[in-house]
């Protein structure tokens, strides 16, 4: 662009300068004529000099004189410039031989139009590039009317403007040379860088697409390494997992081969304790004095009998509570139930030969002294009462010096006949649970829905929800209209309805003690005193409460129950509390939360009355239950695991309120639990399960410590109400 603009500047400044400004015929190159081919003619008169030449024919030489003043304006000479410009327009001649000729044209002919300048008008066409001259073709005779000192130094101005001509336009066709060269070779270096950029952009697009185009083949190579590194290692893990899986599946079989074969070993060892067990009782009873009173020894040696007798019976006893546990018995215990039957077969033999030495001494006394016997009579019989008042003593100490392993009678009475209650219940309600009609079915499943519903909303939100609660139940079970999903429902509808729904809100609180309580402890208070509530307007339910209760948890009795002859170990494992499934007995873990979880809410109830009642005194339930039921538990043997348990439970949740009724009685039953009773728990309580025994005994010595007991967590306070 900027040699374009240099261009375009020099050819302006020739067109200013003075001889850029001369006029040339646009004709020349039509007529094939040279652009300075006027320059050599020489000067001649313009095409009006014939008018002259006829004014100065002889005919008019008397009007032509040089006096007439009436030519002094027509002949005139020519000025240079003027000659310059006629002679452009007519033929050529020479300088010096035609300096004075005159040419006539033979016919005169119209003048042509003339420009103030004396030259001829050029009219264009409408196409504006052939332009033609207005005056005839042929031009007029010229002549030349000036000197020859005139004409040679014209000759010579027009030698030398033609040298001038000629070296301007020399400079000026140089210039251009130049100017084109220039301009040629700025294009050139120009057109040839612009070659080279683009060769470089080129050169640099291909390197660009080739470095690409490695990168992408590194890149795929690396891709494919990859892939096929992921390849191996995933055959190689699929290997691995593959041997791991049949590894696993192989081990999966023996063990469960090996535990096919130790639950058969493990029945097969029951079935031996339970002869076992069965073989040492019946010899124990061998021992009693009602059995054979004459082949008895003396009674000093019959009470040391008896005592040894019970306590190989209570080595049997602690080998077969561990089977109540849902264990099978293992070699030791077998070992040990073994060695205390050979020892109760000893015992029985030594007795019975001593029994044998004691007749063959009467009768070898009788035979010795037949006189003496009369007087020996009354000594016998005198010796027979102290034998008797031995062995009652005896068994006094006996049983002073090992615990209960069943419950008292009276607890056993309680327990069956809540029990039988439920159970004709359950069989009053088999026609509703059982009918086929759609109505009674529809009925059934909105009263069990308006029982259980109030129930799952259970919760330490506010006071006045817990009331909202307890008028629901209230209501259903008062045989009242309860709106229920929409709908209203009303035990009057069916003959059984309220027991129905009166079992069935029984059996909710108790799940609720074992799904919710186990999970969050402190729902064991609001949903114990609406369900305290509940017992005391409507008692039946708390009867049916306590027997779902005690069948689900019996420890909550407290009840041990024995293994009956005949029972399966899955159906023994039911009547403990176990859940067992297709799948098995449920873990300890979960067993232990369960029980926890129903002896929480049964402690809460204990001590909790529902604060808007209109009776007076303590709860339907009170706190007397929950001393007896203490006691109970310190009177027979503790079971692993679960006593300690259980007691941290009931006195953690129960505590607090046990001290504000018994006070110091209360201190001195928790020293004697410490003192005498927790040694019990530790001596039965293996490794693994002395997680609950240390939080007990942690648990008595800062009660102990203190000689106080806190409020438990989530404790409803007078606060809580007014919510």
């Amino acid at each position: 662009m900027a040699l374009e603009s240099l261009r375009w500047r020099t050819i302006e400044g020739l067109r200013n300068t003075r001889k850029g400004k001369l006029k040339y015929d646009p004709d020349w190159l039509d007529r094939g004529e040279d652009i300075v081919a006027g320059c050599g003619e020489g000067p001649s008169l313009s095409p009006l000099s014939g008018l002259i030449i006829t004014r100065l024919s002889p005919q008019n030489n008397s009007r032509l004189s040089p006096q007439n003043s009436s030519l002094g304006g027509l002949y005139q000479v020519p000025s240079l410039r003027e000659e310059t410009s006629l002679s452009s327009k007519s033929s050529s001649s020479s300088i010096s031989a035609h300096n004075a000729a005159l040419s006539f044209p033979e016919q005169a002919a119209s003048p042509p139009k003339v420009d103030a300048r004396g030259a001829p008008q050029v009219v264009f066409d409408d196409d504006r590039t052939n332009p033609r001259p207005l005056s005839s073709p042929s031009p007029p005779p010229t002549i030349s009317m000036l000197s020859p000192r005139a004409t040679q130094m014209a000759g010579c101005i027009r030698i030398c403007e033609e040298r001038h001509r000629a070296k301007a336009k020399e400079e000026l066709r140089l210039r251009q040379e130049t100017h084109e060269q220039l301009v040629i070779s700025v294009a050139n270096r120009e057109s040839e860088q612009l070659k080279r950029f683009e060769e470089f952009m080129e050169l640099k697009q291909r390197k660009d697409f080739q470095r690409m185009r490695d990168m992408m083949d590194r890149e795929t190579k690396e891709s494919i390494g990859r892939q096929e590194k992921l390849k191996e290692e995933h055959r190689h893990r699929i290997k691995i997992v593959n041997l791991r899986l049949r590894e696993a599946e192989l081990q999966r079989s023996r063990e469960a081969e090996l535990e096919r074969q130790r639950q058969t070993d493990g029945r097969e060892r029951l079935r031996s304790l339970n002869t076992v067990q069965e073989e040492i009782l019946k010899l124990n009873q061998l021992l009693e004095p009602s059995g054979q009173a004459k082949s008895l020894p003396p009674a000093a040696d019959l009470a040391a009998y008896i005592t040894r007798g019970n306590q190989l019976c209570s080595q049997v006893s602690e080998v077969v509570r561990t089977t109540a546990e849902g264990e099978f018995p293992g070699v030791e215990d077998m070992a040990v139930a073994e060695g205390a039957l050979h020892q109760m077969r000893a015992l029985i033999r030594v007795m019975q030969e001593q029994a044998a030495e004691v007749q063959e001494r009467k009768r070898r006394e009788q035979e010795e002294a037949e006189e003496e016997e009369r007087r020996k009579q009354a000594e016998l019989q005198a010796k027979q009462e102290e034998q008797k008042k031995a062995m009652q003593s005896a068994k006094e100490k006996a049983r002073k010096q090992g615990l209960q392993t069943r419950a008292e009678d009276s607890t056993l009475k309680w327990y069956k006949e809540l029990q039988q209650s439920a159970a004709q219940c359950v069989q009053s309600l088999e026609g509703l649970n059982t009918a086929k009609d759609l109505q009674t079915k529809k009925l059934r499943m909105e009263l069990q829905k308006a029982a259980t519903i109030p129930v799952s909303q259970i919760s330490t939100i506010s006071g006045s929800q817990l009331r909202e609660i307890m008028d629901k139940i209230d209501k259903l079970l008062s045989g009242r209209s309860l709106a229920s999903g929409g709908r209203s429902v009303s035990v009057s509808q069916h003959p059984k309805g309220l027991e129905f729904v009166s079992y069935k809100l029984a059996e909710k609180f108790v799940k609720q003690g074992e799904e919710e309580v186990a999970s969050h402890h402190e729902a064991a208070f609001p949903i114990g005193v609406v369900a305290a509530g509940v017992w005391e307007l409507h008692p039946h339910v708390g009867d049916l409460i306590l027997a779902h209760l005690h069948k689900k948890c019996p420890y909550a009795v407290p009840h041990y129950p024995p293994m009956k002859e005949g029972t399966s170990v899955e159906d023994y494992q039911r009547i403990l509390g176990y859940r067992v499934d297709d799948s098995g007995v449920e873990g300890q873990d979960s067993f232990l939360k369960r029980m926890s979880g129903m002896i929480r809410l049964y402690a809460a109830i204990i001590q909790l009355r529902w604060p808007y009642g209109s009776k007076p005194g303590s709860g339907p339930h009170g706190l007397n239950h929950g001393w007896r039921w203490i006691a109970q538990m310190l009177n027979m043997e503790p079971l692993a695991d679960i006593t300690a348990t259980l007691l941290f439970d009931f006195l953690e949740v129960c505590g607090h309120a046990l001290v504000k009724q018994y006070q110091g009685q209360f201190w001195k039953l928790m020293l004697l639990i410490k003192e005498e009773y927790f040694p019990r728990i530790e001596a039965i309580t293996s490794a693994g399960q002395m997680g609950s025994f240390r939080r007990l005994q942690q648990f008595l010595e800062v009660s102990l410590r203190s000689r106080q007991m806190n409020p438990p967590k989530g404790f409803l306070s007078s606060t809580f109400w007014r919510s």
